[in-house]
């Protein structure tokens, strides 16, 4: 768990920091995918639990939402209500 949550820190700053401007942006959404994927590999595989991988994943919608600019508290609710 410890490696997990370090994985999508570093992540989340790195992007965080690399989103500025449109290639960055869509570099940081791709790093969002991809960190989506391999959540849900390391769940099929059994290395983390379906509440780790959930994490995993919200970590990532975080990432690309700040990519995108996203950062509304109103917005970043309404997304979680209608998924």
């Amino acid at each position: 768990m410890k490696k997990i949550l370090a994985f999508a820190s570093a992540a989340a700053l790195g992007l965080g920091l690399a989103a500025c401007d449109s290639p960055s942006e869509e570099a940081a959404e791709e790093e969002a995918e991809a960190m989506e994927e391999q959540a849900d590999d390391m769940e099929d595989a059994g290395m983390i639990t379906d509440e780790e991988a959930d994490a995993m994943e919200a970590e990532a919608d975080d990432i690309e939402d700040a990519a995108e600019g996203d950062t509304d508290t109103y917005t970043e609710g309404m997304e979680e209500a209608v998924n």
